[in-house]
């Protein structure tokens, strides 16, 4: 696993990015991650909302981009031009075969940060859909600090998270186990607030995966502008 340079400005510093059967678990799920998760309506709203605030060829960052579907097929139809990570070697096969037009790469969050192994350049949008969740709560500030770095001014960003108050805690997930966290909505919109970013719209939805071993949950949605 990485472990950030001791002069990394973003203040990852010495800490330990444990991953371990994270990517493997989206290996085994492979594409029947979208058969568990059909109707994804607050996704596809915020993404509809980047296609109407960005001007046609603009550069979005699909973070955490799993299979491609929905996000970055809607942003790629939508006339931007799209990059897309994933720490899932199966998920960046998928999503190159059912997106050709977007650009993929198998990475880290913090693999992009400004001193880090990857430099994909700065973006116009990001989209983070359950992509920040999949990190240890100490490790999340740090993630939206590097979507801050990698956004032009005023640059846009959309995420979503599972309202829970939960940090690294390990969950059966469709015939796998992932760790995960969460914030209750008031916590999530002061990190991100903190990290620079105008909070422009918020939503929420429930949802019921088709899964039976994925519980109901509430999912929060944040439509945000890069302060400076």
């Amino acid at each position: 696993m990485l472990v950030s340079s001791p002069a990394d400005e973003l203040g990852y510093g010495s800490l330990r990015l444990d991953r371990t059967g994270q990517a493997e678990a989206f290996d085994a799920i492979g594409d029947r991650y979208d058969e568990a998760f059909p109707h994804k309506e607050g996704q596809v709203a915020s993404a509809e909302w980047l296609i109407r605030s960005l001007p046609a060829g603009s550069r979005v960052l699909d973070l955490g981009c799993g299979t491609g579907i929905p996000t970055a097929r809607q942003l790629a139809q939508g006339g931007l031009d799209v990059v897309g990570v994933d720490l899932s070697d199966r998920m960046v096969t998928l999503a190159r075969r059912q997106v050709p037009t977007g650009t993929f790469h198998r990475a880290d969050i913090a693999d992009l940060r400004p001193d880090g192994p990857r430099d994909l350049g700065r973006f116009d949008a990001v989209a983070a859909f359950f992509s920040l969740l999949m990190l240890p709560r100490a490790e999340i500030p740090l993630a939206v600090r590097t979507i801050h770095h990698l956004l032009v001014p005023g640059g846009l960003f959309t995420l979503s998270m599972v309202e829970a108050d939960v940090d690294d805690f390990s969950i059966p997930f469709i015939g796998s186990t992932i760790r995960v966290s969460g914030y209750l909505r008031d916590e999530l919109r002061e990190v991100v607030e903190a990290e620079g970013f105008e909070i422009a719209e918020e939503s929420s939805y429930s949802y019921a995966p088709a899964s039976v071993d994925v519980p109901p949950e509430v999912q929060i949605f944040l439509r945000c502008r890069r302060r400076g």
